[in-house]
């Protein structure tokens, strides 16, 4: 189902305030082949939980790029355990240790920036998104994280009629802390993006 301009408008403001499972129920109704991506950064256990609780067995996409850190792999074998995920994972074409033999990881400046984003993180993303087709997508996209995630909302809908949804959009990390107390769900910091290179700066898959 193709939502109106309008309609994305109002849902938006009826589901400020109100519980991120209620909302992932709710897109559930609409949903004929719903997905939700991770990457396993911190604070992702809320929307995997969540998502999962509601549907168990939801493709989870996790496009690794090959440059996590231990902690972060760690971290994603114990909630791939945990939480039983049906982890659909995408890795790019070239080995991280053949592209950095090659160019390594080039300065945001750098022209081969581009190319290296495309081949770790974009390539893999839209081969994996070619392959399900979603029709909804959950993602944990939180307000105040760039300058382009703040012109979102908790619903907003792709030229081609994917709905995105993000129910934890409006949540702080004090929030999301307690929240993650209250559950008794682990959390990991210590995270790298390396097509990011600045902390605030877009990755390229939701633009």
């Amino acid at each position: 189902m193709k939502f109106t301009e309008q309609q994305i408008k109002d849902l938006n403001a009826q589901f400020k305030g109100i519980p991120p499972e209620e909302i992932i129920s709710w897109a559930f109704q609409y949903a004929q082949n719903a997905v939700v991506t991770t990457n396993f950064r911190p604070y992702e256990v809320a929307i995997l939980h969540a998502v999962t609780d509601v549907e168990k067995d939801v493709p989870v996409i996790w496009c690794d790029t090959g440059y996590n850190t231990p902690n972060t792999y760690r971290h994603a074998e114990e909630l791939i355990d945990t939480l039983g995920l049906n982890i659909k994972l995408y890795v790019p074409k070239q080995t991280a240790a053949h592209r950095d033999a090659i160019m390594g990881i080039p300065d945001i400046e750098d022209p081969r920036h581009a190319i290296f984003t495309e081949q770790v993180k974009l390539e893999p993303f839209k081969r994996a998104m070619e392959e399900h087709k979603p029709d909804v997508w959950f993602t944990n996209l939180r307000k105040g994280q760039t300058a382009l995630r703040d012109t979102l909302d908790i619903l907003s809908q792709s030229k081609d009629g994917v709905l995105k949804v993000s129910p934890f959009y409006h949540w702080n990390d004090a929030q999301l802390d307690a929240y993650l107390a209250h559950l008794g769900l682990p959390n990991e910091h210590k995270y790298f993006d390396p097509t990011k290179v600045l902390e605030n700066r877009e990755c390229g898959l939701h633009t």
